[in-house]
This record gives C-alpha cells, sequence and structure tokens, in this order.
C-alpha cells in the first residue's frame, strides 16, 4: 500500500464552492462564463464557472437520456440541457455561451459528435470535448496514479505519470449495475432501487449487497493499471458517493485508494476548468 498522505484540497474546496451556488448563485457579472456539461448515464449536470475559474451556480437532473456513455434519447437530452441553461441564465441574468463537454473514453468516433450536437442543440457553443476521468484530473490535481471514473453504465480509468495522461480505458460496469443487484436483492422495481441507493441512509446496509459488483470494478481497475507504477487510485462519478467503495477496492487492488468529498461533482467541474473560449 503507499502512504496515505495524498489529498484533495483543492477539489475538495472547489466542489464545497460549487455546492454552495447550486443553491445560490453568484450574480455579481464576471466578463466570461465556463460551462462544464456533464451528460451522465444517471445524471446531468451543468457546472458554471467565472472568468477566474470559480464557481458561480450550476444545476442538475437525474435522467435516463445516456446509458453506457451513449445518448439513447437525443430529444429527451437536448430538452434537459436546454432546459438546465435556461434556469441558469436566469439566475445569473446572462447568457452561457461556451461549454466543455467529456464522453466515456474510446467513445469519441462513436457518440462524441452526439454529445456535441445535444450541446449546440440547447445553445451551447462547444469549446472542447474530453474523456471523463481526464476531464476529472483538471479538478483532482493528480500527478502521479489513476483516476477512476465510475458512471452509470461504465468504468474510465485514466493513468498519469507527471501529470500527464499515459493511458485512457474504458469498460462495462458501473451504477446501473448497483442498481439492478439492489433491485434483485430487495425485490423492488429498478427505480426503486435507484433510489434506495442513493440515500446515504442505506448505504452501510448496501454495501455488503452491492459488494461483488464493486470487487468485479476493482479487477477492471487492477487489469487496466497493472503495467504502471501507480501510488494512488482516485475515485469519482455518482456510484462513488456509497460510503465504503473506496476501502472494498483498495482491498481488492492493494493501491491506496481515496475520493474526494461529493464525487458526483468532480468531473463536470473539470470539465468546466477545461472550457475555453475557442470553438472546437
Amino acid at each position: 500500500m503507499s502512504q496515505k498522505n495524498l489529498t484533495f484540497a483543492y477539489c475538495d474546496q472547489l466542489v464545497a464552492d460549487f455546492e454552495k451556488v447550486i443553491e445560490h448563485p453568484v450574480t455579481t457579472k464576471s466578463a466570461v462564463y465556463y460551462t462544464g456539461l456533464d451528460l451522465g448515464t444517471a445524471c446531468v449536470v451543468l457546472a458554471v464557472l467565472d472568468e477566474n475559474r470559480k464557481p458561480v451556480a450550476g444545476a442538475y437532473r437525474y435522467a435516463d437520456v445516456v446509458r453506457d456513455g451513449m445518448v439513447v434519447d437525443y430529444i429527451g437530452a437536448v430538452n434537459i440541457v436546454r432546459e438546465l441553461k435556461k434556469e441558469l441564465e436566469e439566475k445569473l441574468g446572462t447568457e452561457l455561451l461556451y461549454a466543455a463537454a467529456a464522453i466515456p473514453p474510446g467513445t469519441n468516433e462513436l457518440d462524441g459528435g452526439a454529445v456535441k450536437n445535444v450541446a449546440e442543440a440547447a445553445g451551447f457553443e462547444i469549446t472542447a470535448i474530453s474523456d471523463e476521468p481526464t476531464a476529472a484530473n483538471a479538478a483532482l490535481q493528480i500527478r502521479n496514479g489513476a483516476v477512476v471514473d465510475i458512471g452509470g453504465g461504465t468504468t474510465g480509468i485514466s493513468v498519469l505519470k507527471d501529470g500527464k495522461v499515459i493511458s485512457v480505458t474504458d469498460e462495462s460496469t458501473g451504477g446501473t449495475h448497483f442498481s439492478l443487484v439492489v433491485a434483485g436483492a430487495y425485490k423492488m422495481p429498478f427505480a426503486e432501487a435507484e433510489l434506495f441507493k442513493r440515500d446515504p441512509k442505506n448505504h452501510t446496509e448496501l454495501l455488503p449487497v452491492v459488494k461483488p459488483v464493486i470487487e468485479k470494478v476493482a479487477s477492471i481497475i487492477k487489469r487496466n493499471i497493472q503495467d504502471y507504477d501507480i501510488n494512488e487510485i482516485c475515485l469519482v462519478g455518482g456510484t462513488c458517493c456509497l460510503a465504503g467503495i473506496e476501502s472494498v477496492i483498495e482491498k481488492q487492488v492493494g493501491i491506496f485508494t481515496h475520493k474526494p468529498q461529493n464525487p458526483m461533482f468532480v468531473t463536470p467541474l473539470g470539465i468546466a476548468l477545461g472550457c475555453g473560449k475557442e470553438r472546437m
């Protein structure tokens, strides 16, 4: 095991500031606004930063418009992004022009165009599209390690050396699989299982129930990082909000594994940090 002295000071502060502006947007005018669009399998998030790359507003909505990293309901996705964009524009009293987006690693040729089209149809000018775990590292600022974004349908992994990405992979298995196990174990509809899984009050009870799926995620991580010298694994994505998930993965992989505060918001904030004023 590596030394457990690595922290997420910058990322945790960024997330804390973002959580505040979701409820109370900063309406002081900025010369430019940068938006991060995270079109996830379970949730669509918009994170808005000001000219100093500080959070000023945010909004999110749970949805079923993406599956396994692929847009399956194009019109539904456009409508949600458009509605969230309008909501934030009204709160900020300005038009949001520029946005960046992200997709699971290795899906650019398959679905990168769809994500870009969704953003543009909603009224954004897309300035950048990156892979999700690499985008997350803009907030995490990991130098040597692996960033693991456990999404709704897939697990994306970026390996970093000296702050540079040297490998990106993505494999099926994510939050949807957790929910399927919960639905089966408790004999409840999938939608109900999703809500049950999100409630922190249920996490202690759920951890042993979904442990086999966590171990499957751990095996994916271990296989994809085994050829690299890694001293930490950083977990992000809504699925990683599950209390104790990092301990199970660390035990399986044998490398210090931790997560920032509210990992659900790390990727959209990292995406926003990568947004510029230059159109693609």
